[in-house]
């Protein structure tokens, strides 16, 4: 019997083809999670309001990287910077610099504040995602004061087969532009193996994902949106019996953006630039049951990390490429991350558990932009329980005790979590933590000055934090027949302390540097309802955040919040007899505004209003190969207009905001055998 998520009722409410309806209510209870859990339980179990995005879902929106999963969940917002190619995320009002990312528990190293990780994942690896919201500094330290996402990779055969193959190819056009397998549009290929004995596995795959760019409203040999090639690697290696479960996985990503000039008409000269990345994530894992009473876990990482920046002189005339003689125009920085995880789970009763561990991440840095090779070293200890004085009550407190080598760190950061089963169908969360961010090496020791850029780090930064409350009410209510119905109403309010981000350097004002700012804050709150009845799955979420304007300590006539609404829904069906599957998904991102200083007056600015709609058809052609077709971004958003001078992006002073390159349809095979 397959498994239904039960997050999923709540914003991915779709089943497979042949889903049986009787077995809803079970399978509801049985879906599993692990971020942040003492072991795996089911959701409706975990005291921590997590969100999943299932298999089905990442395989009915056929993306090629996790912001096209992503890009239509409940609080949720992409932005891109069209100069580095790169894109970032915020998680309910609080920018990427405070969302955790982690594949599989190991957190993915970034050389600067935005999380361009996210999108040097292979999906076609890529088994699920859980979403955590809030800080969960105390579990997993640093960066996770809005949240974290963790990318769960496929680890096993379902169908217990030994032996399986999986293969896809998928072919998209950007906008109106498109050439068949390389070039303009996206094309990606993919081709995965995994072998399953009694004790040992192993598995081995390979991804090409490439977009050709686009022209956009650029002339000649520029193009607004760059160039990407990827080729994406990985293998796995694993070990299991009744008492230990390891594994070893080795993630490769080489990536190549391409930025094509302008040619000088005086010169007959263009400078181009390539950003060419190497990314190798090894990671050790272990799942150690030492007794019936003890168990442990323990994770091992290590992460290389190479950009380099290639400038060179292409000549017109002769179309000779030379490097670039220009200062700061050829750099290389390096980046390394070494992590050590361990945690014991003592289940001391049945109503009383304690998990001690501790957390060892050290940070490498180096490079021409770097003032000289830095290093960072952030050591910690958690401790947390989780007691059920009663049936119905479930309380989890915890401690996480900091030392770091470069900066004073907070000496303890507290947590609790609340859950209460109020009947069979309702259940109350609630909880408090204390959230924290060290400064990233980039915002400490960041140096780089040429002709356009006048940018400099801070030593002197201090951490910041965060006091964050939230709750949620959810209401399961499912029946033995085909028919269901389930809503969760929740709230957050978080208030920040030292909050870091760009400002003027007070002794220079021509330099731009890290500053904290003293206070920050943001609020929201949600709702989520999902519907199933036979074939039909929908799902209706709604959104109220808001976010807080700094001038109203100036101005008390201002508002102190100012909110953004947003609106996501999903409906799919299936035809069981043909194997036939229809499926969309729809996100209103609200106006949002702001108020800032403009030639010393205040005024308000405002960034537009969009709808995002994709749509999706699939078939099933024979058991083992399936084909997919649809569009993407069917209201053909591109740019959004903009009054501020903030769009969220290090190479923009303000104008339209790049959202994408527009509508466009893609045809995907996947083949699976096992």
């Amino acid at each position: 019997m397959k498994k239904i998520p039960l997050f999923g009722l709540f914003i991915c409410p779709f089943l497979s083809s042949g889903q049986e309806s009787d077995s809803l209510k079970t399978s509801m209870l049985e879906e599993v999670v692990i971020t942040g859990q003492y072991e795996p339980q089911s959701l409706k179990k975990s005291v921590y309001q997590v969100r999943v995005v299932g298999p089905e879902i990442i395989r009915m929106r056929n993306a090629t990287n996790v912001q096209g999963i992503l890009n239509t969940e409940l609080g949720m917002r992409f932005s891109s910077d069209l100069t580095l190619g790169t894109a970032d995320v915020s998680l309910m009002g609080m920018r990427g610099q405070n969302v955790k990312i982690l594949l599989d528990g190991v957190p993915l190293l970034d050389r600067g504040a935005t999380r361009e990780s996210l999108n040097q994942i292979d999906m076609n690896q890529v088994e699920r995602i859980e979403i955590v919201e809030g800080p969960m500094s105390v579990v997993y330290g640093s960066d996770a004061l809005a949240g974290v996402i963790n990318i769960i990779t496929k680890k096993t055969i379902k169908s217990g087969k030994p032996l399986a193959v999986s293969a896809r190819i998928l072919e998209e056009t950007a906008g109106n532009e498109y050439s068949p397998f390389s070039g303009k549009g996206v094309h990606n290929e993919s081709v995965y193996a995994k072998w399953q004995g009694k004790k040992f596995n192993a598995g081995a795959g390979i991804t090409r994902n490439n977009f050709g760019g686009l022209q956009g409203n650029k002339e000649g040999r520029v193009k607004e949106w760059l160039p990407k090639e990827q080729l994406l690697g990985s293998g796995t290696l694993g070990y299991t019996n009744n008492k230990l479960n390891a594994w070893y996985r080795l993630d490769y990503l080489n990536e190549a953006l391409v930025s094509a000039g302008a040619i000088n008409t005086n010169t007959n000269l263009a400078t181009d630039k390539e950003y060419l990345t190497d990314r190798y994530t090894h990671q050790l894992q272990a799942e150690w049951d030492i007794s019936n009473k003890w168990s442990f876990n323990a994770v091992g990482s290590f992460q290389d990390y190479t950009r380099r920046t290639r400038t060179t002189l292409y000549d017109a005339a002769t179309q000779d490429v030379r490097l670039s003689p220009e200062p700061g125009t050829q750099d290389e920085a390096k980046f390394n991350s070494t992590t050590l995880r361990g945690t014991f789970l003592y289940r001391m009763t049945d109503k009383l558990s304690f998990q001690p561990g501790f957390d060892l991440n050290f940070n490498k840095g180096a490079g021409e932009r770097i003032d000289r090779e830095r290093e960072i070293g952030d050591y910690a200890l958690f401790f947390s329980a989780e007691a059920k004085p009663f049936e119905f009550l479930n309380i989890r407190p915890g401690f996480r005790f900091i030392y770091n080598t470069v900066y004073d760190a907070p000496p303890v950061i507290p947590s609790v979590n609340i859950k209460a089963k109020l009947s069979s169908v309702l259940d109350l969360r609630a909880a408090y933590a204390r959230g924290f961010r060290s400064p990233a090496l980039r915002e400490l020791y960041f140096y780089f000055f040429d002709s356009s850029h006048s940018i400099k780090g801070n030593p002197d930064l201090e951490a910041e934090y965060s006091n964050s409350y939230s709750t949620s009410l959810a209401w399961n209510a499912v029946t033995k027949t085909s028919y269901s119905y389930t809503a969760t109403v929740g709230a957050f309010y978080n208030e920040f302390r030292n909050m870091i981000a760009l400002g003027v350097d007070p002794e220079n004002a021509a330099v731009t540097t890290y500053i904290n700012i003293s206070r920050y804050k943001t609020a929201g709150v949600t709702l989520n309802n999902a519907f199933s009845y036979k074939a039909w799955k929908a799902s209706l979420g709604l959104a109220h955040i808001g976010v807080y304007n700094e001038l109203s300590e100036d101005d008390t006539s201002l508002p102190e919040i100012m909110w953004t609404p947003e609106v996501n829904a999903t409906v799919s069906y299936q035809f069981t007899k043909t194997g036939t599957s229809l499926s969309a998904f729809y996100k209103y991102t609200g106006k949002r505004s702001v108020y800032e200083y403009a030639s010393g007056n205040i005024r308000l600015a405002e960034r537009e209003e969009f709808h995002w709609l994709d749509f999706t058809a699939g078939q099933r052609i024979t058991k083992t190969l399936n084909v997919s077709a649809g569009v993407k971004n069917l209201g053909n958003v591109t740019r959004l207009q903009n009054t501020s001078q903030d769009v969220g992006g290090a190479h923009s002073t303000g104008g339209a905001i790049p959202m994408s390159y527009g509508r466009s349809y893609f045809i995907a095979l996947n083949f699976q055998l096992n």
